[in-house]
């Protein structure tokens, strides 16, 4: 008798009904499929996610067919809902208008000329967007946000924070003496340094908070509902962290410090290029007292 795998028969295949489907909830989200902001992605979870050109919508859309509050989608039980606000170009789903509409996977939202998708998910596509969404918004090395994906979130809480009266307060850290590592032991050295501080940051950070690399060895980080003395506190527990951590750059143990600068938004720094501005001032403050400290901009 032949063994099985030389048999010329084709054996007929008996359909199982598969693995149990899971009973519990899952999120979704919204991604940008066509036009202004191609790739962004938003997850619908407990609180409504509005959609429009203003900075502060959770899904911000910087395009003048965009309304400034446009429609919003949220969780309503185990479904989801899209809600349009009044805007100008009324809110399509499928291509049909609809003041109110309860989504399934693979809806499309038209919102002006911007075409998002809708997406559960526990639908395999979900696990694709979800890896393109990780490579456009994270730095690689240190698996941080990205400096543009970082950007964004600033635009947004900025603006937040002036609408509503609310503390926000931005941290950017440098590494002290970082060339002299790289020239010593070469980058891949130097990239092992950034990783370890990276964890470190990682650590220390809230959910709420927002962690970026955003230069070859500078990082930020987005502290929102933060005055100036919570910053402080949160970059001295940041620096004393580091300064305590024995890094092995080339085989070589030694101590690595950073340098903090912090500002809190206010009126007049009501917007990314100002407040980052004054953060970087303070930084270089802190670099010219000496390093491996933490200095306020007031």
């Amino acid at each position: 008798m032949l063994p099985s795998s030389d048999n010329p028969t084709t054996q007929r295949t008996v359909l199982s009904p598969g693995p149990a489907q899971p009973t519990q909830h899952h999120s979704a989200c919204l991604v940008v499929i066509h036009g202004e902001g191609l790739g962004k992605r938003v997850d619908v979870e407990t609180d409504p996610v509005l959609v429009g050109r203003t900075p502060e919508a959770r899904l911000h859309i910087p395009h003048a067919s965009v309304s400034r509050r446009h429609c919003e989608v949220w969780r309503d039980g185990d479904t989801y809902r899209v809600r349009d606000l009044g805007a100008t170009n009324p809110t399509r789903v499928n291509d049909q208008p609809r003041a109110e509409a309860v989504l399934v996977d693979g809806d499309h939202i038209t919102v002006g000329e911007i075409l998002l998708k809708f997406i559960s998910h526990a639908s395999l596509e979900a696990r694709y967007h979800e890896e393109v969404y990780q490579l456009a918004t994270h730095d690689p090395l240190t698996d941080l946000y990205n400096r543009r994906h970082f950007a964004e979130q600033l635009d947004t809480e900025i603006a937040r924070a002036l609408r509503h009266g609310r503390p926000l307060s931005l941290c950017i850290i440098d590494v002290d003496l970082f060339k002299p590592v790289n020239d010593t032991y070469g980058h891949i050295a130097g990239d092992g340094v950034l990783k370890q501080m990276s964890a470190i940051l990682r650590s220390q950070v809230r959910r709420e908070d927002v962690a970026a690399r955003i230069g070859g060895e500078e990082f930020a980080v987005l502290l929102p509902e933060t005055d100036l003395e919570g910053a402080r506190e949160f970059a001295e527990q940041f620096r004393c962290a580091v300064a305590g951590t024995l890094f092995h750059p080339g085989g070589v143990p030694q101590h690595i410090t950073v340098s903090v600068g912090i500002a809190q938004a206010r009126s007049d720094r009501g917007d990314r290029s100002r407040l980052m501005k004054a953060a970087d001032s303070a930084l270089y403050r802190a670099k010219d007292e000496g390093r491996n400290r933490v200095c306020c901009e007031p």
